[in-house]
């Protein structure tokens, strides 16, 4: 069995553009986990979240991809993956974690307005609290840390494929 390169990180580090571009020079897959969430619950995450809360789905998504089952695949997933700890025990036996890491202040000036962006944030919670909070959670999980700070797409693709060659 051929291992799974699953993508963690906060909203706005790029997974799924990495991802996708990834799945193509490998050969394998690309799964977005927000689109298999969405496609299960046969509604958009927004209305999933309007309608069942934070938690609520938080529990969704960690209950679909505590299941999810895929070979040779790079998968992007949301970045509250993390608090699900089935779903990222369940990525990690037969997934490469790798951690997109990118600074504060390069990430909130890339998420713009984060209300557009469907980001997973409790009430009264900034995006200063949300990274402090889910830093240690992506580094926790991680196999592999890639420091995207002054890398475009490419640079950040190159690291990536650099670092697996240990694993593949």
């Amino acid at each position: 069995m051929e291992k799974n390169i699953v993508l963690i990180g906060m909203p706005g580090v790029g997974k799924s553009t990495v991802g996708v571009i990834l799945a193509k020079l490998l050969g394998y897959r690309f799964i977005d986990t927000d689109i298999v969430i969405q496609e299960h619950e046969k509604m958009l995450l927004k209305d999933i979240i309007a309608k069942m809360g934070v938690d609520g789905f938080i529990d969704i998504e960690n209950r679909i991809l505590s299941k999810l089952k895929a070979e040779k695949a790079v998968i992007a997933t949301g970045g509250s993956v993390v608090y699900g700890y089935e779903a990222m025990e369940s990525l990690s036996q037969n997934g490469i974690i790798i951690y997109l890491k990118l600074d504060f202040g390069k990430l909130k000036y890339r998420l713009g307005n984060i209300k557009n962006r469907g980001v997973i944030i409790r009430e009264g919670q900034t995006l200063s609290d949300l990274y402090k909070e889910r830093l240690p959670l992506y580094e926790k999980y991680s196999n592999i840390i890639i420091d995207e700070n002054r890398c475009n797409v490419e640079k950040t693709i190159n690291k990536i494929i650099t670092e697996l060659g240990i694993y593949l």
